[in-house]
């Protein structure tokens, strides 16, 4: 029985990422997979591994996460939202550290929504004189 040491949500744009935090050596996995070849993308890795860098616990926790919804960039940002959740979760001295840098803050940046007479949230149709 593997036993879950902390848990943690994170969210951004639409992604949702599910956190669970178990002793062991350092090992990522992301929906079944690896985190360098879930995320192909070297900057959306260090995204992930941004709250395990700041609290010194890179080689300490074995994370797995499962995230849906979005694109690449928004379920690396909820996977750090998530990660730095369950690690003030697991132990509260973390949280200054995590709260100083900004992981805790989930971004609540969305997509404006279409408007109707435009062609998008702002751009306008093309204006004919004549």
């Amino acid at each position: 029985m593997i036993k879950n040491l902390s848990l943690g949500t994170g969210r951004r744009k639409t992604s949702v990422a599910r956190v669970y935090l178990r002793n062991g050596d350092g090992k990522i996995l992301v929906n079944g997979k690896e985190v360098n070849s879930y995320f192909a993308n070297p900057e959306h890795v260090f995204t992930v591994k941004q709250p395990l860098v700041a609290t010194a616990t890179e080689n300490k926790f074995d994370i797995t996460i499962n995230v849906k919804g979005g694109g690449i960039t928004g379920q690396a940002g909820a996977c750090r939202h998530g990660i730095a959740r369950a690690l003030a979760g697991f132990d509260e001295s973390n949280i200054k550290v995590l709260h100083a840098n900004g992981f805790l803050t989930r971004d609540s940046r969305m997509v404006e929504r279409k408007k109707y007479g435009r062609r998008g949230a702002r751009r306008r149709f093309q204006f004919s004189k004549r």
